[in-house]
């Protein structure tokens, strides 16, 4: 059985294509599909090795139904995040998916997680990477 993951970003991409890369680099083999808010983002993250892409709101609800795992900032969970980027239905539908979820906190979504520490964004896209590679079951390539 292939797994359904999902990068989801919106304005540029950049956090949704440095974590494409990342993943692909832990778990080469492991299909991903980019899911951005905008033209741009998926772009970026398609420049990254993500395998197929798709863009905006219905693309991602679709598919946030029967994904296995979803891979983005913290915000995607939150409507009206990322300058208003995030729907209120892109939030419902990634909140609401049953996929496994790897977030990565960022305070610029408006969202405070109370015991993480503030750490260079490099680092926290690794461990992102690791723990999706950790999940699936593939050894880390390091």
């Amino acid at each position: 059985m292939t797994l359904k993951v999902l990068v989801i970003d919106g304005q540029g991409g950049g956090i949704g294509k440095a974590l494409v890369a990342a993943i692909k680099r832990t778990a080469p083999h492991l299909p991903i599909i980019a899911l951005g808010t905008n033209a741009a983002a998926t772009q970026a993250m398609m420049r990254a090795g993500a395998d197929q892409g798709a863009t905006g709101e219905n693309a991602i609800r679709c598919q946030c139904r029967d994904a296995d795992m979803i891979v983005g900032v913290i915000g995607i969970l939150q409507g009206n995040a990322m300058l208003g980027e995030i729907s209120p239905v892109i939030a419902a539908a990634v909140s609401e998916s049953e996929a496994r979820k790897v977030l990565v906190p960022l305070d610029r979504c408006g969202v405070h997680v109370v015991g993480v520490t503030k750490r260079p964004m490099e680092e926290l896209i690794a461990e992102a990477a690791e723990t999706v590679a950790a999940i699936v079951g593939q050894p880390d390539s390091r």
